[in-house]
């Protein structure tokens, strides 16, 4: 049976480690509140390479696929996958690692996934991923306390001011931190 891209069942036997990774690395196209990264290990550059190839070509919804650019340690590649965070993408990730699991011989309850530093492992699923994986930019930020963003852009304008000689004229918040050093250099 052949797949998408050319790549039959199996062809890819023993070499995708059956243990999927979510969000434990930064998106290089995007914030990570915006954009979901997965990942999994690969038995050599080409084979990754090849993968990488397959979901590029077969998944519409996936922004970006790469191949780490060296081994790791013990020889194998990381295939990182990089996708909109959507209330879709359990279900798109989880339709991916059906093909993937086609394409290795494996079978979907053998793998594994660890959410970001979570060191506990749950078994792959369509539910799993909609457990773990926060689906929106603001589900992201409350799992992992982010500020506000116009807190961010207001204090990324602020660095830019002092950088370009402009005064800023933001006030830093009123706490017993920014209370010692007013007093320090002598501001009341």
């Amino acid at each position: 049976m052949i797949l998408i891209g050319g790549l039959e069942n199996g062809d890819f036997k023993r070499l995708v480690h059956d243990e999927l990774h979510i969000d434990e690395f930064k998106s290089k196209l995007g914030e990570d509140e915006d954009v979901c990264v997965v990942s999994f290990k690969v038995r050599g550059k080409d084979p990754a390479q090849d993968l990488v190839d397959f979901i590029e070509k077969g998944y519409e919804w996936v922004i970006d696929a790469d191949v780490s650019s060296g081994e790791m340690d013990d020889g194998d590649y990381i295939v990182f996958v990089e996708c909109d965070r959507t209330p879709e993408v359990p279900k798109q990730i989880f339709s991916m690692m059906k093909d993937i699991v086609n394409v290795t011989h494996q079978k979907t309850n053998n793998w594994r996934v660890r959410y970001y530093k979570g060191e506990s492992e749950h078994e792959l699923s369509e539910d799993t991923l909609a457990e773990l994986i926060p689906t929106t930019p603001a589900a992201y930020r409350q799992r992992f306390n982010i500020k506000d963003v116009e807190k961010s852009s207001d204090n990324e304008l602020d660095k830019l001011k002092a950088a370009a000689g402009v005064k800023v004229d933001t006030k830093a918040p009123k706490n017993e931190f920014t209370e010692s050093l007013r007093i320090a250099a002598g501001i009341r």
